[in-house]
């Protein structure tokens, strides 16, 4: 065996078992995910048994040129099973230069939870973060509900996310499930829907079951109010301000839990460029938060929390650099420019993991019956495109943030007509 065989063999065990051990985790994840669905049957049958004194309740609808989606994201929010006397639906209008603004002003006339906020030439535009710092100063409610512009929840949605926050004092905030609405539209709505249900199974049910820890998704979600106060809002120079926020609501003593059956419906991307355009600013984000609250792991109160942060690292990075080692071995084996021999299982265990990639994924569709016999291919397929293109995706905001040095600027993603929710 040559010097170069026995190093990239090396090279290949290592890969095997960093992407073994990133996927291992996610399978359990996904069982405790499935712990939480079931669980969650009973706990939503508890709530439409039972009788609240809901609390007042203001949702906030940043909107910034939103013609194609703001008129079905209000009649759904006029549509919530909510006291009346007690909700406010409060549209924040970023600058909008389209007709966002006339559309959501014919409907203020017809019910007067409906408020239009207007922010002050000059003093908008820089972004989702920037834009709720304006407009939560013009809410009344205890507490405060987040939907993007382009969100039709179910009618019970608001219900039953209030309704765990005062189930449940050591909460400071409780999010719900977005579903893709334009799911069925193209291969990449396809990948969309498979990557964000298994995503909330996994990461969202699984960690709160596992470990009481969720991530603010940026929509469908509440909070009290005078929680936000104390933070001193939003940071304005987070690009995913709901994951940065989410932080600092557990540092500051609260926890935040995720209900499978708080229900909106959300537009995704229909173009792989507004897709990548999207992801880099995910990435680029979750870069900001990371290097935001690394040095402060070793003093955070909540021990798992810091766990976590160290996983979304691993996600991100560990676990794409096996990935990269794997595809390359494969390319070059493939190619017989190289041979590999290994005395132990290595390729039966990389085969097993794939296996196990397969079979959690459809687990976690399970959840919203999604697992029907054609996700197999998406998900096989997914594989070998959709989830490499996140490498590009990963080294290229590498590249914006630390060699470019490029400034973090908000970049809101494009909307379509999207047919109705089904």
């Amino acid at each position: 065996m040559s010097v170069l065989e026995v190093d990239l063999s090396f090279l290949f065990v290592v890969a095997v078992i960093l992407i073994w051990f990133m996927i291992g985790y996610q399978f359990i994840l996904t069982v405790f995910g499935y712990i939480n669905f079931m669980k969650s049957i009973k706990e939503r049958k508890t709530i439409d048994e039972s009788e609240f004194d809901f609390p007042s309740c203001s949702i906030l609808i940043p909107a910034h040129n939103e013609e194609k989606v703001i008129a079905a994201t209000v009649e759904a929010m006029l549509k919530l099973e909510y006291p009346k006397d007690k909700l406010e639906i409060i549209v924040i209008n970023d600058g909008s230069s389209d007709s966002t603004k006339e559309i959501v002003e014919s409907y203020l006339a017809g019910d007067s939870r409906l408020r239009l906020y207007d922010i002050p030439k000059g003093e908008g535009g820089k972004g989702k973060s920037r834009t709720l710092n304006l407009g939560i100063k013009a809410a009344k409610g205890e507490i405060v509900a987040i939907y993007d512009a382009d969100n039709t929840p179910d009618s019970k949605s608001l219900r039953y996310l209030v309704a765990n926050l005062l189930m449940n004092k050591e909460l400071g905030a409780v999010l719900g499930k977005f579903r893709t609405v334009n799911k069925d539209r193209n291969l990449l709505t396809r990948f969309i829907n498979v990557e964000t249900l298994s995503f909330q199974s996994m990461l969202q049910a699984g960690r709160w079951q596992m470990h009481q820890i969720a991530t603010l998704p940026g929509t469908n979600f509440v909070m009290w109010k005078h929680i936000i106060d104390e933070l001193e809002g939003w940071d304005e120079e987070a690009l995913t301000e709901d994951s940065e926020l989410s932080i600092r609501i557990y540092e500051h003593g609260y926890k935040i839990k995720f209900i499978p059956y708080a229900i909106t419906f959300e537009q995704e991307p229909e173009s792989w460029k507004v897709w990548i355009r999207q992801r880099l600013r995910w990435v680029r984000g979750n870069n900001y938060v990371i290097s935001k609250f690394f040095r402060h792991i070793p003093h955070f109160k909540n021990k798992r929390l810091g766990f976590d942060l160290l996983y979304t690292l691993a996600l991100y990075y560990i676990f794409f650099v096996a990935i990269i080692i794997s595809d390359f071995l494969f390319i070059i084996s493939a190619m017989n420019l190289v041979s590999m021999s290994l005395p132990g299982p290595y390729t039966f265990v990389w085969i097993m993991a794939f296996v196990l990639y397969i079979v959690e994924i459809m687990l976690a569709l399970s959840f919203d019956r999604e697992d029907t016999l054609d996700k197999w291919w998406i998900i096989v397929a997914g594989y070998f495109s959709y989830c490499q293109l996140w490498i590009y995706i990963v080294i290229k905001a590498f590249w914006i943030e630390k060699i470019k040095k490029e400034k973090r600027t908000w970049d809101k993603t494009v909307r379509f007509n999207s047919p109705p929710k089904q």
